[in-house]
């Protein structure tokens, strides 16, 4: 410790810290969190001054709105090293020591004491809030063998510390803090704000020098009453955590955060309208009568949707021996299994399956979509065509080759192509144009479609032959 102190170091507490490299994170213009998207004017601006303000915060919001990744990023305000006293449990400042123990080394060692340095990353504990969480677990226990060795049961010495004062000098999270039972809610009083602690009602003055943050669903925390008041106010800043605004940033975050397991065996390229209408799925499924909004929408479902949609187009290029891979309105399929599961139904009368509830979502999207940049007379030539009796088959196993034919009928689809960004010179970005055109005008009901076993036959109201 003789070496700490010649170097000048000075104790702050863990607020002041996060407050001090914030405000320089700030001058530097550096962003507060990487990897956030949509939270820039209104999420981000509520956890900057809450950490000015030194509060203790609360995350509110649906499943999917990235609150367990912003809290975890929030050590990232953190000193990158501080010094501790070695072996102690609770990481005790070398200069203000809190636990008795360590007061007790200091007094017998000096400046002899041996002091390690703690990375910001070992300045974090979390634990997800379950009914059996207990008193224990969070804050600590009587240790009878300590008590046996002739400890008073009012000693800290005579504790086995949880996990909060495990995370002493640093940030401790509670997700989904409802579902703490009230005893053990009730024992977070003294903690978050006189920052000492009672095990089995004895006082154990034990200043703690700890941020505390949680996450809690709204409909949790404001309606049913899972959290005791008292707690709730100890929480001095309450961040409203959203799903994306606008459907660019609900494409962005799709992108980002797309898995990719192994090696890309050949090129994946999603045009523009396809991304829309994985995006717009999750956006249809957020405003739907038929889904219990409660409980919400998560964003996790617009990715794990966009991965199915790619591996299937990826699938049907390896099996064809195709160059690279484009996603088709025929790949739409692949999102089912994708989509069930991170949606709860809202039955009102008869009920639905989940893939009729899918499907309704899906048709919405492209229809959206499709409106959004085309209208049907732009097609009217190519309606005729089908009016005249031909008929079209399209599904997620032909080649994309086969879809060439039509564009020598019809010219409008190639100015569509261009409209769309799609070249023309690739085939399977001029396939996937030309699904998206069928969907589109048959939602549009201008043409009928039939829903075969592995195909789709798209045809006009006198159907003939084959285009």
């Amino acid at each position: 410790m003789r070496e700490l102190k010649k170097a000048g170091w000075s104790s702050r507490s863990v607020k002041e810290e996060m407050r001090a490299n914030l405000i320089a994170m700030l001058k530097d213009g550096k962003p507060l969190f990487q990897g956030i998207v949509g939270y820039e004017r209104s999420v981000i601006p509520a956890i900057e001054n809450a950490i000015l303000s030194g509060h203790d915060m609360i995350f509110l919001g649906e499943r999917g709105q990235a609150k367990t990744r912003i809290i975890r990023s929030l050590t990232n305000i953190l000193d990158e090293w501080i010094p501790c006293i070695a072996g102690c449990e609770i990481n005790d400042d070398p200069l203000q020591p809190a636990c008795r123990h360590c007061r007790d080394r200091i007094e017998k060692e000096g400046d002899d004491l041996a002091i390690e340095w703690l990375h910001r990353s070992q300045r974090y504990g979390e634990k997800l809030a379950t009914p059996d969480v207990s008193i224990g677990d969070l804050i600590g226990e009587i240790d009878p063998v300590k008590v046996a060795e002739g400890r008073y049961l009012a000693d800290e010495r005579t504790i086995h510390f949880g996990l909060i004062p495990r995370t002493n000098r640093g940030v401790f999270a509670i997700n989904e803090l409802p579902d703490l039972a009230e005893k053990v809610q009730v024992g977070l009083f003294n903690i978050m704000e006189e920052r000492d602690f009672q095990i089995k009602g004895f006082k154990v003055m034990l200043p703690l020098d700890v941020v505390i943050v949680a996450s809690a669903n709204p409909e949790d925390y404001t309606h049913r009453g899972r959290i005791i008041t008292p707690l709730k106010d100890r929480f001095a800043s309450q961040v409203r955590t959203h799903y994306p605004e606008k459907r660019e940033m609900e494409i962005a975050i799709m992108e980002q955060e797309r898995r990719q397991v192994g090696k890309e065996i050949i090129p994946v390229k999603a045009p523009g309208f396809i991304k829309d209408i994985v995006a717009q799925v999750t956006i249809e499924a957020r405003s739907s009568p038929e889904i219990n909004q409660r409980s919400g929408v998560s964003v996790r479902m617009t990715i794990a949707n966009y991965e199915n949609i790619l591996s299937n187009a990826m699938k049907r290029a390896i099996s064809l021996g195709e160059k690279y891979a484009v996603p088709r309105i025929s790949d739409l399929f692949a999102i089912y299994s994708s989509s069930r599961g991170k949606i709860e139904l809202e039955y009102a009368g008869e009920e639905r399956d989940e893939s009729e509830v899918v499907q309704l979502l899906i048709q919405r999207a492209i229809k959206n979509v499709f409106d959004r940049i085309f209208t049907v007379e732009e097609f009217s030539p190519f309606e005729d065509i089908f009016n005249a009796g031909a008929v079209m088959e399209v599904s997620a196993a032909m080649p994309s080759e086969d879809y060439m034919d039509v564009y020598a009928e019809a010219p409008e689809l190639r100015a569509a192509a261009e409209k769309l960004g799609c070249s023309e010179s690739s085939p399977p970005e001029l396939a996937s144009v030309a699904e998206f055109i069928l969907e589109g005008l048959h939602l549009n009901k201008r043409l009928n479609k039939k829903d075969l076993e592995m195909k789709k036959v798209y045809q006009g109201k006198a159907p003939g032959l084959a285009l």
